[in-house]
């Protein structure tokens, strides 16, 4: 038997048996261009710059979803027959599920306007990505295949729901990940229990979790919470994509008026950021590395505004944040933000790329309103919860702790550039 291990902080062994199929598949997917891209795009943005440790790739990820994946098939297989095809169009698609993630992962597609998720089918489908290639040799509708599965056509099955619900191996890994590279221990949860009591609801083909893993799901849900709380939306980490992006913006108005300064052998990084579409090979070079290049080489461009940003991103120069949490009421908030910038305009600032106002909100858990129709399978992503005699019920119904966890999680932040800063926060303080 011919066996490849790769050794994994989370999972520890990742092992492809190479006289089987599927896993024959899954690790030459992974020497694809493409896949190997996803090495120099961080999971987490600029989280480094908040946390050291924060440094790892989509790559890991995506090994780590395809991981999990595998784990709760096989958990699930102890109870149920599970289809073959299924299983690898499954498998497959949580190992791909990230291709198209753009350099700093959600920003960059906020600036280009293209979705992360439209841009993976694309790759999938495009016959010169190795991606396409790879896959056709296995099955020639294979691209098709998966690029279906992953839009939850012709409909949702558990098999969706193991790639994405609530309840899926993409929130398990990255919390799991997240949680051990930064640090920050809040992300911590038992996912070998919740694996275990994981089950299928077969009138509906649905995911759904045994009573017994009631308090393992809501050591995870609480984990989410935790972990959007103090990393996702550490102010710092807000700081940094928002600079990111005004850069970005900043470099996107520039070139529209044929005023950036460009590295030429680059041409994929600007052609993404104008929205348009690459070649296979022109998207392989996209990535964090592309990007960083562009923000050196217009630290030292004409443009003052783009060279302030950037050498603000690149040596940790960032913008300070002033709390407008405060204000229980939005209108306060609005006079405080319309206050700083006129401050800032009055003193020969440029409010549009000094400052900017953040609100990043979510929640641990989503309920969802009951359909009245009497199918207690009826919302895609409503966690279920299935006793012993079989009975469907939503989440929310059975655990104390649901209420809690649906509270809107909220931030109401002000980032203005150093120089900002104290004026900035005398005035907010004069009105709040």
């Amino acid at each position: 038997m011919s066996e490849k291990i790769i050794r994994d902080p989370v999972h520890d062994v990742i092992a492809f048996r190479l006289d089987q199929p599927l896993d024959r598949l899954l690790f030459d997917l992974l020497a694809a261009p493409e896949l190997q891209r996803l090495r120099r795009i961080r999971q987490l943005g600029l989280a480094s710059l908040a946390y050291p440790g924060a440094d790892h790739s989509r790559y890991n990820h995506s090994l780590g979803v395809m991981e999990t994946a595998r784990k709760a098939l096989d958990q699930l297989a102890r109870s149920f027959r599970i289809d073959d095809e299924g299983r690898m169009i499954c498998v497959v698609a949580a190992l791909l599920h990230d291709l198209g993630h753009g350099p700093f992962s959600h920003v960059f597609e906020r600036v280009s306007g293209v979705h992360h998720e439209e841009v993976t089918h694309r790759v999938i489908l495009d016959e010169g990505s190795g991606v396409h290639r790879i896959l056709v040799a296995r099955d020639a509708a294979l691209p098709t295949k998966i690029v279906a599965f992953l839009q939850c056509q012709p409909r949702r099955t558990f098999f969706c729901d193991i790639i994405s619900s609530q309840l899926d191996a993409d929130r398990f890994d990255y919390l799991l990940r997240d949680n051990l590279m930064t640090g920050s221990r809040y992300g911590s949860f038992d996912l070998e229990w919740v694996l275990h009591a994981l089950t299928i609801d077969e009138s509906c083909d649905r995911l759904a979790v045994h009573t017994k893993g009631i308090n393992a799901v809501e050591t995870y849900l609480q984990a989410r919470f935790n972990m959007y709380r103090n990393v996702y939306f550490h102010k710092v980490v807000r700081s940094a994509e928002g600079m990111v992006k005004l850069a970005l913006q900043r470099a996107k108005r520039l070139a529209v008026q044929g005023r950036l300064d460009w590295p030429q052998f680059n041409q994929a990084a600007y052609k993404a950021m104008l929205g348009q579409r690459l070649a296979a090979e022109e998207f392989a070079d996209m990535d964090d590395v592309a990007v960083m290049h562009c923000f050196k080489i217009w630290s030292h461009g004409d443009d003052a505004i783009l060279a302030t940003l950037c050498r603000g991103l690149l040596f940790r120069k960032l913008f300070k944040t002033i709390d407008l949490s405060r204000f229980e009421d939005p209108r306060g908030a609005r006079s405080a933000i319309t206050a700083v910038e006129r401050m800032i305009a009055g003193q020969g600032g440029e409010p549009g790329y000094e400052m900017f106002f953040d609100q990043p909100a979510g929640s641990g858990y989503e309920t969802f309103a009951a359909s009245g129709d009497g199918d207690d399978c009826s919302d895609a992503n409503e966690i279920l919860v299935r006793d012993d005699a079989g009975k469907l019920t939503p989440f929310g119904q059975v655990s104390p702790m649901s209420r809690l966890l649906n509270r809107q999680l909220m931030f109401r932040r002000l980032h203005v550039a150093p120089q900002w800063r104290d004026r900035a926060e005398a005035i907010v303080k004069s009105i709040g």
